[in-house]
């Protein structure tokens, strides 16, 4: 497996654990669709969290979250509507947004979590 897949996966367990941390509950991960693909979907009291993880060993190249332009954005709106059309049930009282976080450092064990909350 090439070593940015196997770092892009533990940063996004990484990611996974920072939420559940912080009071997150992770509802699905890796989610599919036509359109692409979710890293992470969580919920926060009335909050539905589409979560873009971008995981880095150094900041070479800017902040990862400089990575997610306007058109991944809007990819990622869509993806997040998607969700909510496919699991009405879980989404039916929750507000969506969508979040960024960055798994910054060369062992995604160790390396620094910033969470940005409602990117836009």
């Amino acid at each position: 497996m090439p070593h940015n897949t196997t770092l892009g996966r533990a940063g996004e367990q990484r990611a996974a654990e920072h939420l559940v941390q912080h009071g997150y509950r992770l509802l699905d991960r890796n989610w599919r669709c036509d359109d692409g693909e979710i890293d992470i979907v969580a919920a926060r009291g009335d909050i539905l969290a589409i979560v873009e993880v971008k995981t880095r060993t150094s900041r070479r190249y800017g902040h990862p979250l400089e990575a997610v332009d306007v058109t991944k954005l809007d990819r990622l709106w869509r993806l997040g509507y998607a969700w909510a059309k496919a699991h009405p049930s879980v989404a039916r009282s929750l507000r969506l947004r969508v979040d960024g976080i960055a798994v910054m450092g060369g062992d995604p064990g160790t390396a620094r979590i910033e969470h940005l909350p409602g990117l836009s």
